[in-house]
């Protein structure tokens, strides 16, 4: 026979030739699927089967290793060699603290005609922990805050964890009814609030709990200003930080608890992957319900960066703000690109919540000045994100959840807890020092 030529409409075919004493196997592939592979996970199937066989011959055949170890040490161990030194021991507001000494005059929080410096704001907050300590708030006690988008609302949370609780937040502008389902199932027994708070809580709600007032300051004026001493309390970073709703797989919201440490690890490896100059101005315009507001709040106050409070990102059309980072969700900066609003300031864009498709990404390139596009992925439970993968301009746009971040390990793993081969479908699985678990 001169040659011959096989041809399929399959994708993939693989062909087992028996040649009585020996076994030939053929693959045809469409790229990217490798011929090459397929007969070689063939072939470890194979060999496990007759060790199997010869050994064990009740061993379950889910049990079989198909993964040649080389590929196997890849998925386990290469592609999760995240380790790196942070400050585990460190609360979130001791990062803040350290830029208050570092420079007290910069500017930390923009809030429409106001500029808040560090140290004011450091003052503030310190004088309402003080007083919240004297309330009896300490490490691990939730603490609620329903306020509006605020400066007081900056100064709430960091009060609340200079005080040692877990500030538990809700955003008056949810429904009532979701509210309450919240403060029922969290159980604070002290709460912040402004007018805006008390309204969409409504009376009945906050009547059993002790609520601080924060449209006026008086009852705290004349606290101390000096930072709360975190060993008279007895905090460290493994006491909770937040405690964050979410409505998970079933509708009904489950609380996710944070540790500081678990959150210090993401805000330390964020102002290593970008460039001072990248996050020196950040946007801070998510709700406090939604935890990528954990990243756009304190990740600027640990870096010593200015942090732009707005209202909504959307509002950014009318409003524009001399912005160099934006955080928020594909719908959001879609909506932005339509109006042509997205800050001519902006070097790069965190995109996560929602999956980020590559042509949205080339409209923004296309759009913008933007020089960096990143998409960050994770669930509540693993502070805020567990992976990334940052696209520059200029180099390929893919649409992938990327690599895990510092001290973080990601699995694909079969239906038996198994891993699967590089580039098939699989269960994702998250450890490391973000994972926490809902209540």
């Amino acid at each position: 026979m001169a040659g011959g030529e096989e041809r399929t409409n399959y994708p993939l075919t693989l062909s087992v030739d028996d040649f009585g004493q020996e076994l030939g196997l053929t693959a045809d592939a469409v790229e990217p699927i490798s011929a090459d592979r397929i007969c070689g996970y063939m072939q470890r199937a194979l060999e496990q089967l007759v060790d199997a066989l010869e050994q064990a011959p009740d061993r379950p055949v889910r049990e079989l290793d198909i993964l040649p170890a080389e590929e196997r040490s890849y998925l386990l161990e290469e592609l999760n060699r995240t380790e790196t030194d942070y400050p585990s021991d460190l609360c979130v507001h001791a990062l803040f603290e350290a830029q208050v000494r570092r420079a007290p005059d910069a500017v930390a929080l923009v809030f429409e005609e106001q500029s808040i410096s560090y140290g004011a704001l450091n003052a503030d907050a310190n004088r309402l922990a003080h007083h919240l300590i004297g309330l009896g708030v300490r490490p691990d006690q939730p603490v609620a805050i329903c306020v509006e988008r605020s400066p007081a609302m900056v100064v709430g949370l960091l009060a609340i964890l200079k005080a040692g609780g877990a500030y538990v937040p809700l955003d008056p502008a949810y429904p009532s009814e979701r509210l309450r389902q919240l403060l029922d199932d969290a159980g604070p027994r002290l709460l912040l609030c402004d007018a805006a708070g008390r309204a969409a809580l409504g009376a009945e709600a906050i009547a059993d709990l002790s609520a601080v007032d924060l449209d006026t300051a008086t009852a705290w004026a004349d606290q101390s200003a000096d930072d709360p001493d975190p060993h008279a309390l007895g905090l460290t970073a493994r006491n909770l930080a937040y405690v964050i709703y979410t409505s998970g797989s079933t509708g009904t919201p489950k609380g996710v608890m944070v540790e500081h440490r678990n959150t210090v690890n993401l805000l330390h490896w964020s102002g290593g992957v970008f460039a001072e100059s990248e996050i020196r101005r950040t946007l801070f315009s998510t709700s406090v319900c939604f935890d990528l507001s954990v990243y756009e709040c304190f990740l600027p106050l640990s870096q010593g960066s200015k942090l732009y409070l707005v209202e909504d990102a959307l509002k950014l059309a009318r409003t524009p703000v001399d912005a160099s980072l934006i955080n928020t969700v594909p719908s959001a900066i879609t909506a932005l690109v339509n109006q042509k609003a997205v800050p001519a300031s902006a070097s790069v864009i965190n995109l996560a919540g929602e999956r980020v498709k590559a042509d949205l990404i080339e409209r923004i390139f296309e759009s913008t000045r933007v020089q960096k596009i990143c998409n960050l992925y994770a669930p509540s439970e693993t502070t805020t994100y567990s992976t990334w993968i940052c696209m520059p301009r200029g180099q390929a746009v893919v649409e992938t959840i990327g690599r895990p971040i510092a001290n973080t390990r990601i699995y694909l793993l079969d239906g038996h807890g198994q891993p699967v081969p590089f580039g098939a479908v699989g269960e994702l699985y998250i450890g490391g020092a973000g994972w926490r678990a809902a209540t």
